[in-house]
Parts: C-alpha cells; sequence; structure tokens
C-alpha cells in the first residue's frame, strides 16, 4: 500500500468518528463559519513574488521538520514577512497538524489560509470554513471527477477558495471545471518522493489561463521560482524551506527581499 493510500484509509476512519463528536449543526454554528474570507487567488494574481508559506511540523517524507516553534509566531512572522497566504497542516497522524492549529493561524494573522489536508468527505470542508480557512486543498489523486465537482462547488457556495492538486496530465484533465479557482502541480511523485520541477514545466502549458497556476514541492530556492514564473505560475507553495530554520517568518523575509532583488 503506498503512503497516500495509507493516509487516506486512516482518514476515512477519523473523518467518521469526527462526524459522531461534532455534529455539522454545531460547525455552522461557529463564530467564524460567518467571517467573510479573504481570496487567496486574487492575493497571487496580484503579488509578483507568490509565495504561499506553511506551518508543517513533520511529513512522512522527511519525518521530523521542526516542532520547537508555535503556530502563532509562525503565522506573526509569515504574515510580517509579506507572504501571499498560509497553508496549516491539519493531519495529526503523518504531519503532526490539527484544527487548532488552524485556529490559532486565523487568530495571529489575516492572511488568506489554506487547510492543508487530505479532503475525501463534504465534512472536511464545512469544518474548514468553520476554523477559519480561505481555501481548501483537493488532491485528484486521491478523488474521483465527481467528487472534485461536488466537494468544490460547495466549497464555493461557503465562499472558499479551491486550489486542486495533480501529478500528472490524466488527473489534470478530470479537474479542470468552473468551481476550481487554482491548478497546483505537485513536483513531488507520491510514490517515490522524488521531486522535479520538470513536472510543473510539462504541465504549465496544459492548464487553461482562466486558473491561477501554482507550484509546489521542491520550491527551496529563489531561482526555482525564477525558473517557473515564465511558464505562468503565480503561486508558490513552501513547506519546508521555512519550517526548517529556528525562524521561519525571517526565512520567508529574506528569501522574499531575494526574490525582489
Amino acid at each position: 500500500m503506498d503512503i497516500l493510500t495509507k493516509i487516506v484509509t486512516d482518514k476515512r476512519v477519523e473523518v467518521n468518528l469526527r462526524k459522531q463528536l461534532i455534529p455539522i449543526t454545531q460547525l455552522e454554528q461557529s463564530i467564524l463559519f460567518k467571517r467573510e474570507t479573504i481570496s487567496l487567488a486574487k492575493k497571487l494574481q496580484d503579488s509578483s513574488t507568490g509565495i504561499i508559506a506553511e506551518h508543517k511540523r513533520r511529513s512522512p517524507s522527511k519525518q521530523v521538520i521542526n516542532h520547537n516553534l508555535n503556530v502563532y509566531d509562525v503565522a506573526r512572522g509569515y504574515e510580517n514577512a509579506g507572504v501571499c497566504g498560509m497553508s496549516v497542516l491539519t493531519d495529526g497522524k503523518y504531519f503532526g497538524g490539527s484544527l487548532d492549529d488552524l485556529l490559532t493561524a486565523r487568530s495571529s494573522c489575516n492572511l488568506p489560509l489554506l487547510r492543508k489536508e487530505f479532503i475525501i468527505d463534504e465534512y472536511q470542508i464545512l469544518e474548514a470554513k468553520a476554523y477559519g480557512a480561505d481555501v481548501i486543498l483537493l488532491i485528484a489523486a486521491i478523488l474521483t471527477k465527481n467528487e472534485i465537482k461536488q466537494f468544490s462547488e460547495l466549497a464555493k457556495q461557503l465562499r472558499l477558495d479551491v486550489l486542486l492538486e495533480v501529478h500528472n496530465e490524466e488527473e489534470l484533465h478530470k479537474s479542470i471545471m468552473p468551481s476550481i479557482d487554482m491548478l497546483g502541480v505537485n513536483n513531488r511523485n507520491l510514490k517515490t518522493f522524488e521531486v522535479s520541477l520538470d513536472t510543473s514545466k510539462q504541465l504549465s502549458e496544459l492548464i487553461p489561463n482562466d486558473f491561477v497556476k501554482v507550484s509546489e514541492s521542491g520550491i527551496s530556492s529563489v531561482e526555482a521560482i525564477q525558473i517557473l514564473q515564465p511558464y505562468g505560475y503565480k503561486g508558490f507553495l513552501i513547506g519546508e524551506n521555512f519550517m526548517k530554520t529556528d525562524n521561519p517568518g525571517e526565512s520567508a523575509t529574506q528569501f522574499i527581499k531575494d526574490l525582489q532583488l
């Protein structure tokens, strides 16, 4: 069983349990459920740097990245650095995240927040809204075309942006629909964990211009962004590069300064 299949199997059990603990009516009554969301897609379109900075404690490929930082400081640091948005991992078992991390980030900054999660159920989209997210991630590799349509349309009803992640041409073709705002190309092969920017280059010309193009994984240098910008990419999700330092906010500040030189 590859890691993605394993994560999804565990996620189904987890979501079924969460549904029993917190009914949908309770999610809909949360204070944050009614808040006006901030569009990450618009921010990326208007930006010259397009950095989406992540809060991630660990991952299946890298194990521990950083367990010493609190979300509040990371979120404030990223906002001060001038990033376009912040991605918050909410998966507990494999990434050490939680929905509380999303809540803390929401109370710490005014950035558009992406709930980075393995979404396999509409319930998780309602959770994202209730806990202060502005954007959800949908992963084409784990969803059918009908699920992508169903989930992205629900997100639009909740005024959430949708970032749809693909790894190859086949996934891209089943994902192109009007309810998607951003198409993210993941440069990491989820079976081997190898990373190559060629994936973003090859898929760029197949992505219609109606979508904001985002490149994900393996972006650890200013050069990587400069290579991908001519291919039409407006967003760059940076996961481990800032988090592996003692001060992600300072790292992001320096990175953006170097990018603007």
